[in-house]
């Protein structure tokens, strides 16, 4: 199905996607600084993808999701409400939330879970952020269907730092499943092995004729010669990095994680599960004669099963006045058709090149603002590992008998029963989580080398404890353990700079000296190089309780995640404001 395009007509106060149609962003009209009423109504809605019907849960019956759309500085309050029988909570994936921690969204870390037949109203507002952001569920898997792109356009008066685009337009990446993936997760950890790949990957939410019965569920492109669009990027997939190309053009990054950063070219992305990209598409000068693919497929590092497929969608210019005249439909089903060639699956050289090549802009208007003292270091090793079997299940399906697992410090993080954010304001943390996580692994090893015989990991609920404003260095370390592997690394709450990486053991007495600390990429999720290591750093200026994980889905389910607890400042400005009336109770 083609994409409307739209030059930019005033935004209505909602403005949701079809289930087969995206249609371009148009600019608003309204004065910046606003505040904005969103619902979304948790329902059940029946789907039909690669010849498969089923009743997934959506948002407004919508899939993907509703766009929302905002600019900077504006006031949101979005109300869910929950019409299912799963619980939900929604998170506002790369939003700072200042002093709004109870809006993030995490089950168990800042809030209970809506329950069936409640609601909550997500309140928060947006400060110094512009670009391309999402919105998912944040709940189990249930990201897999409830999901949808988040538009912060800049200020009024404002103008992008690169050239205007005549028209924008999201491409989000997605994953499905012909069975529940709830049911894929559930079976996963009652078992301890791998779980079930999908099916298909999508592009908003449209399989593409490269699947099996999909021809007409194609996500279309249409364009016009010697126009600028503006692509913003989103990979909402659950548990694959992708690789995406469109055949006979170039690309121009702009933005990464709704930061600028500085402009350069490329023929291949790399998007990880967390991270947008956005991209200025200039077409060809006259009508090609052609339409071309846009094609993503997994960069893969791992030892697992994944679904090692294509999804498609295509590219079509609009015939101009010397062609109008002919059939469309029939004129453009006759034309050549390219493909791009995309880096092969493993391509772990590539994926150095791409990431190197993102420079924050680093100028007077957008200052890269990078620590460049350090109150506190941590070095966290993160990789996969084992639990054993449980008295009932002698025999699980992870290596050697035991069951899948996946750890920070060998600390595989156990979910509470309540929120993490809740114990902590009320002072009742005693029996909920432990503020002893460890600053750097309790027993070293070489972490990219043979790995150790003991494979098992320790459980527990134990945070990060920051005092307010203090400057933080991180290092995150793959490990070998289970085979090596690229993890992209999402941080809640705070926008880091990825002042360094580099593979195998990282050494604390010459890996800093190469550190940029003068443009570096500014990121809220972070791909941790395959057998290798890379170092961000923060200001903690932000209280509350933030998450942080892997975002394959799967390695969070198997406990690779923590959090940080940032406790209040001084000031009225530096402090987590009480909770709303309406929060959930667990």
């Amino acid at each position: 199905m083609g994409v409307a395009l739209i030059s930019s007509p005033a935004f209505p106060s909602v403005f949701l996607f079809s289930l087969i149609t995206v249609c371009l962003i148009p600019e608003l009209t309204l004065a910046a600084g606003i505040t904005r009423h969103y619902k979304f109504d948790i329902k059940l809605q029946n789907v039909t993808r690669l010849c498969h019907t089923k009743s997934i849960i959506t948002v407004n019956g919508q899939f993907p999701g509703p766009r929302i759309v905002a600019r900077e500085g504006d006031h949101l309050l979005i109300k869910v409400v929950n019409h299912v029988q799963k619980n939900i909570s929604i998170h506002w994936h790369g939003i700072r939330q200042f002093q709004t921690g109870w809006a993030d969204g995490p089950a168990y870390v800042t809030q209970c879970p809506i329950q069936t037949g409640q609601s909550y109203v997500y309140n928060f507002t947006i400060v110094g952020q512009r670009g391309t952001l999402f919105w998912h569920a944040h709940i189990s898997w249930l990201r897999s269907t409830v999901y949808g792109p988040l538009i912060i356009l800049p200020k009024r008066g404002v103008p992008y730092p690169f050239t205007k685009p005549n028209n924008e337009v999201p491409i989000i990446f997605g994953e499905w499943w012909n069975a529940d993936p709830e049911a894929v997760i559930t079976q996963a950890l009652q078992t301890g092995g791998g779980p079930n790949i999908s099916d298909a990957y999508t592009i908003n939410g449209l399989p593409g004729p490269l699947y099996n019965c999909s021809a007409k569920d194609t996500f279309k492109l249409k364009v016009k010669p010697r126009k600028t669009y503006l692509l913003r990027f989103i990979n909402a997939a659950l548990n694959d990095e992708l690789f995406f190309s469109i055949a006979n053009h170039t690309l121009t990054v702009v933005e990464a994680d709704a930061v600028y950063v500085k402009p350069f070219e490329t023929n291949t992305l790399l998007i990880s599960p967390g991270q947008t990209t956005n991209v200025l598409l200039k077409t060809k000068p006259n009508f090609p004669n052609a339409t071309f693919f846009m094609t993503a497929r997994p960069y893969v590092t791992g030892l697992g099963t994944f679904d090692n497929s294509s999804v498609a969608g295509i590219l079509e210019y609009e015939f101009s006045s010397k062609t109008k005249g002919l059939s469309s439909n029939i004129s453009i089903k006759k034309l050549p058709r390219f493909k791009p060639v995309l880096p092969p699956l493993n391509d772990t050289s590539f994926a150095t090149n791409f990431s190197n090549k993102l420079r924050s802009l680093a100028s007077a208007q957008f200052p890269a603002n990078v620590p460049q003292k350090v109150d506190k270091r941590f070095f966290f090793t993160i990789g996969l590992g084992t639990n054993p079997c449980d008295q009932n299940n002698q025999t699980c399906q992870g290596p050697n008998g035991t069951r899948f697992a996946a750890s920070i410090n060998n600390i595989s993080f156990a979910v509470p029963t309540t929120a993490l954010l809740q114990a902590h304001f009320f002072g009742q943390s005693n029996g909920v989580y432990n503020p002893n996580f460890p600053i750097s692994p309790l027993i070293p090893f070489n972490y990219t080398g043979n790995p150790p015989n003991n494979t098992m990991v320790s459980n527990g609920t134990k945070l990060v404890v920051l005092t307010f404003n203090t400057s933080v260095e991180l290092v995150l370390q793959d490990t070998s353990i289970l085979g090596a592997e690229s993890h992209p690394l999402h941080l809640h709450g705070f926008n880091f700079f990825v002042v360094g990486q580099g593979f195998g053991n990282f050494d604390q007495n010459k890996d800093p000296e190469n550190f940029n600390l003068v443009d570096p990429v500014e990121r809220n999720t972070v791909g941790v190089p395959s057998g290798g290591w890379v170092a961000i750093r923060f200001l903690a200026d932000n209280p509350g309780v933030w998450f942080m994980h892997c975002h394959l889905e799967i390695h969070t389910s198997w406990g690779l995640k923590m959090a940080w607890l940032v406790l209040d400042g001084k000031l009225p400005n530096q402090k987590l404001l009480p909770p709303p009336a309406d929060l959930p109770k667990c």
